[in-house]
């Protein structure tokens, strides 16, 4: 059936109820004169509105505040509050080694999260599957939240994500996120899911909550094992036509870089490189781990300290590629090794203009490994924000007074 004309009383009503419903949802309850000087409806059009989403569970309306202290004429003005438990979304972010899933109300209020490790890097793609979905009830069950209650999915991988939702297989180590994961999940709950890069979901994270609130113009880096990067332009996420932008590939042809390993894989390398060359004295000893390195860094440990150099001038290298090439404000160094990488900062920044014509502003990310999940998040409400109308809520009673539902 084609789309109604803008004329056809309908299409009119789904218009004044996004409008209501998109002031609703920023903030406190408000009251119908608010609601009238808000959205420039007239008083009847918003209380038949608020009917409608009330009935179908977007909004509540909440008991009259009576005033004390003087006498109030009229019949006090009715008072609606959008209804952040109309339904969940879930953010799920799947790596090589783990997955982790969040849950939140349509607040975005994160209600609880579970992480989950993979047997091997190498599990069957049926295995990696399971362990995904046994995240996501895990965490549904934590916040007492029904799988039909979830309106929509994100799920953030290690590889590139085209616009249809197809994971790229280009580099070997893609391959292993190739598995049909979106379409295993619609399957068996019925969601609808959404596939993204993980770096770019990192990048919507930190602009949401993390240390880049509010800056357009911004290289997020997820570099802990392998390095890879999230782009926003002008606030707006950078894809590409088959959703590599933002990979790193070039870095292998890049003067003093070389690979795309990440810090937390190089300082465990030159660390252990280090250590068995025995040249120098090092309280590192054994299994050399990323953190080993970082901890004797931290003590004055010379060895680790060289280690830590090295690492600052190589992403001084990288940070200088990418910003000479896209201009960003700020770059955020984020994921598993953000708070360790800390201590790297002053050096890298230091060191940016040898290599850059521009440098931008760093940081490091306050956001932890939750990062991609904490951005599946806001991308999956960012979907549900766009199209509320169109979803039946755990609430509400589904009709066609706008148009047909889910």
């Amino acid at each position: 059936m084609s789309e109604p004309s803008a004329t056809t009383p309908r299409l009119l009503r789904q218009l004044n109820a996004r409008k209501v419903l998109g002031v609703l949802s920023t903030g406190e309850p408000l009251t119908s004169t608010e609601l009238v000087d808000a959205t420039g409806l007239t008083r009847a059009t918003v209380h038949a509105v608020c009917q409608d989403l009330i009935e179908l569970g977007w909004a509540h309306e909440l008991e009259n505040e009576r005033t004390t202290g003087s006498y109030q004429r009229g019949r006090p003005s009715r008072r609606f509050q959008f209804n952040d438990r109309a339904g969940f979304v879930l953010g799920i972010d799947v790596g090589a080694f783990k997955t982790t899933a969040m849950v939140a109300d349509l607040r975005g209020q994160e209600l609880a999260r579970c992480g989950l490790a993979f047997a091997d890097v190498k599990v069957p793609a049926a295995e990696r599957v399971d362990t995904v979905d046994s995240a996501a009830l895990g965490v549904l069950e934590a916040a007492g939240v029904p799988v039909s209650s979830v309106l929509a999915v994100t799920v953030g991988v290690a590889a590139p994500v085209d616009r249809n939702g197809k994971v790229a297989v280009s580099d070997q180590f893609w391959k292993i996120f190739d598995i049909d994961l979106g379409a295993a999940l619609r399957d068996r709950h019925g969601w609808l899911v959404q596939m993204e890069n993980d770096a770019n979901l990192a990048a919507l994270g930190e602009r949401w909550q993390g240390v880049a609130r509010g800056v357009d113009d911004l290289v997020v880096l997820l570099a802990s094992e392998r390095i890879g990067s999230g782009l926003l332009e002008s606030g707006r996420l950078l894809h590409g036509r088959r959703g590599g932008a933002g990979e790193l590939a070039f870095l292998r042809r890049l003067e003093g870089v070389g690979t795309v390993d990440g810090i937390a894989s190089l300082a465990r390398q030159w660390g252990t490189e280090a250590v068995a060359s025995g040249e120098h004295a090092t309280v590192m000893a054994g299994t050399v781990t990323a953190e080993m390195v970082f901890a004797a860094a931290a003590g004055g440990d010379q060895v680790a300290l060289d280690v830590l150099d090295r690492l600052s001038t190589r992403m001084a290298r990288i940070v200088a590629a990418i910003s000479d090439l896209l201009n960003p404000e700020l770059v955020v160094i984020a994921g598993a090794v953000a708070q360790a990488a800390g201590v790297l900062l002053e050096t890298i920044q230091a060191r940016l203009p040898t290599f850059a014509n521009s440098p931008p502003r760093l940081a490091v990310s306050t956001l932890g490994d939750a990062v991609v999940a904490i951005g599946a998040i806001r991308h999956a409400l960012d979907y549900v924000e766009a199209n509320r109308l169109t979803f039946a809520t755990a609430s509400g009673e589904p009709n066609d007074r706008f148009h047909s539902r889910r």
